[in-house]
């Protein structure tokens, strides 16, 4: 199973998401083809009802605590409730581009 895969499928099971997007964001930075390393997590859940931003966050760190630890090298995420879902009218925030330096730059 890919890293993607498991993500999606421990966030389904853990917090029965209304809406979820899990976005591989590696291919934006300085990483070989093909790797799972970045990703941006959308998250709308009932289970962020009456949670800080973040307790939301610590709560999805704790889901994929192991995927932090053994894959997962930068993620970002938004955690949304029902309400504020629509109120941003389903509209994600757009990712920076990556300013880490390649190996190119000497870095």
């Amino acid at each position: 199973m890919s890293v993607q895969q498991n993500i999606e499928q421990k966030i389904q099971a853990s917090l029965v998401p209304l809406h979820l997007e899990v976005v591989n964001e590696s291919h934006m930075h300085n990483v070989p083809p093909g790797s799972e390393s970045h990703f941006k997590l959308v998250i709308v859940s009932p289970e962020f009802e009456d949670l800080s931003l973040v307790q939301r966050h610590r709560k999805v760190n704790g889901i994929l605590a192991q995927e932090l630890k053994d894959d997962i090298h930068a993620l970002s995420m938004e955690t949304h409730t029902a309400e504020e879902w629509e109120r941003r009218g389903g509209k994600t925030m757009d990712s920076p581009l990556c300013r880490g330096g390649g190996k190119a730059d000497g870095q």
